[in-house]
Order: C-alpha cells, then structure tokens, then sequence
C-alpha cells in the first residue's frame, strides 16, 4: 500500500501505485506470451530458447525427471494453456487478483523445478523468482485500472 505524507501528494500516490499495477500486468502478461511463442515457433531462430514444440517438451522433460513420459505433453500443454490464459486475463485486467496469484504460483512452480533439476542458477539468470514475485505482488494491488473488471463493477 502507498502512504500520501500529505494531502496533495494523493493524486500522485494514486498515479504511481496504478501505473506500477499496469506496468506489472503487462510485463507478466508479455513474458508468458513470449515464452508461448517461442515453444511455438514464432521467435525467430535468432531470438528462441526452445524455437518448437520438441525442445520445449525436452526441457519439460528435463526439469521435471519424475515425470512419466506419457505425461509429457499433457504436461506442456496444460502449462501452455494456463500461460496463455493468465497473460491474456492479466493483459485485459479480468480477475486481476485471482489471476495474478495464480500466476505466481506457475511462476514459483517453474523456478523450483528448474531449481532442483539444473540447479538455482537458471532460475535466477531467467529472473522466474522475480516474476513470481511480481505476479504475487500484482495480487495485492486492489485499485482497478485499466482493467475489465472495473467496467464489469459498473455495470451490477
């Protein structure tokens, strides 16, 4: 929460709190669907990590040992679509809240997996903590702004 010390420091208190909501939601919102589009083929050799589906799934398959082969790509799929839809509700501002959290929870879950598997330096060098992180601290933001919810408020 922001604190005003005075009373025309409102407005500002009041701009900087909702432009670093939007700035969170979108940086979120961006980087799950890069990463979509990288798994995908859209990036650019140049530019991928993964660059197909394939190599997404052995680096699924990498960081997740435990996991039976024939889970894989249900794995990858449920993973990409939980990316998709979090970036694409965050992106438009629809149950900010719930989706910001739940966001951060895939986030934590990336990071400890990669964490465990090759080691803590991934998920450092990839910042997943930190954008955990954000997307937990995106939860705690209540002010509506810019967000699809705030019309849906309106109209009860």
């Amino acid at each position: 929460m922001y604190f005003c010390r005075e009373q025309n420091e409102i407005l500002t208190c009041y701009m900087e709190k909702n432009i670093t909501k939007l700035f969170l939601r979108l940086s979120i919102s961006i980087g799950f669907l890069s990463a979509v589009a990288d798994r995908v083929g859209l990036w650019g050799k140049d530019y991928s990590v993964w660059g197909n589906w394939d190599n997404f799934l052995a680096y699924t398959a990498l960081i997740n040992p435990w996991l039976p082969t024939s889970l894989l790509h249900l794995t990858g799929l449920v993973a990409t679509i939980a990316e998709v839809v979090f970036a694409l509700c965050l992106l438009v501002g629809f149950k900010t809240e719930l989706f910001a959290k739940l966001s951060g929870v895939l986030l934590l879950l990336f990071a400890l997996a990669m964490s465990f598997s090759t080691g803590i330096k991934g998920a450092f060098d990839f910042s997943v903590f930190s954008a955990s992180a954000a997307a937990f601290a995106l939860s705690t933001l209540k002010d509506k702004y810019f967000e699809l919810d705030s019309l849906l408020l309106k109209r009860r």
